[in-house]
């Protein structure tokens, strides 16, 4: 069993992977002052179960590194992932200057499409595999150059995000985006090509400004996007899918076996397309099933 669960922190993004086999995952970090402990209380125990920890950056805007020192002091972070760059702030904040000091020291594993690492993606006796792929970037791509170059100059470092992919065997596909943006994405879509995933988390926190190529999700076919938590005019519906909206639903748990038992915070949200598997309120209000 693998447990998924993306935070309700407002306008930001943290996810964590509770994964199937010795590892554990944060992906973001996002933690308002006034729920800071609540994450810190919740996260910690997880995180010291495993035999291997480690927090993935797309990208290192506020809304992504918020609390991030606390988050080093309280877990002690030992594998730092994140794409190699030079990203600096007009006025940088103590959260971005310590997102520089992992970035540039020896914790630091720098991510990029196809890259390998025991055990992110690779299994041996010791423990299995995390199932975490990196699709994007390439690194020789100009249109990334260029948006590394725009981050350096204390630019926007939304486009230099990666796109990740976790996935279980016989099981659970899914992807984020980090806070690419649709006219970078629209540049790209032809230099790769997507799997088919069942979850994605919808770029840009769900933006129209983040909005997926059309060509990416006919080639994604995803069964859930999950759009996040920005102001509603904002938000891009994604018509013809079905969605989860973080606005309203609250935290979000998907539970992974055979199936995604999904779970949220908020006990009035609901959804027509899931299987009502009459499942016990676990991990939060149960909504239904996604059959796999």
């Amino acid at each position: 069993m693998s447990i998924v669960k993306s935070f309700s922190v407002g306008n930001g993004d943290m996810f964590y992977i509770n994964h199937g086999s010795d590892n554990f995952t944060i992906i973001d970090c996002c933690m308002p002052d006034e729920i800071k402990n609540d994450i810190l209380s919740e996260i910690k125990p997880l995180w010291n179960a495993k035999g291997i920890s480690r927090v993935i950056s797309t990208h290192p805007d506020d809304d992504h590194i918020c609390g991030l020192k606390d988050l080093d002091e309280k877990l002690n972070i030992l594998n730092f992932y994140c794409v190699k760059n030079s990203a600096t702030k007009a006025e940088p904040t103590d959260d971005f200057k310590h997102y520089r000091s992992l970035r540039d020291g020896d914790k630091a594993f720098y991510i990029y499409a196809g890259c390998s690492r025991k055990w992110m993606n690779q299994t041996n006796e010791e423990r299995g595999s995390a199932g975490i792929n990196i699709i994007w970037p390439d690194t020789s791509n100009e249109n990334f150059k260029e948006a590394l170059k725009i981050a350096s100059g204390s630019g926007s470092p939304n486009n230099i995000s990666p796109i990740i992919k976790y996935s279980v065997n016989n099981g659970v596909t899914v992807l984020w985006f980090g806070d690419l943006e649709n006219s970078f994405m629209e540049k790209i879509k032809d230099e790769i090509t997507l799997p088919k995933a069942d979850i994605i988390f919808a770029p840009h926190h769900g933006r129209k400004s983040g909005k997926i190529p059309n060509d990416w999700l006919e080639q994604i076919s995803p069964q859930i996007i999950v759009i996040g938590e920005a102001a509603s005019s904002d938000l891009e519906y994604y018509t013809n899918y079905n969605t989860i909206t973080q606005n309203s639903a609250g935290d979000i748990t998907f539970v992974s076996d055979d199936n995604v038992d999904v779970y949220v915070s908020n006990e009035n949200y609901s959804v027509d397309f899931l299987m009502d598997n009459s499942k016990s309120n676990t991990y939060g209000y149960y909504i239904g099933t996604l059959e796999l």
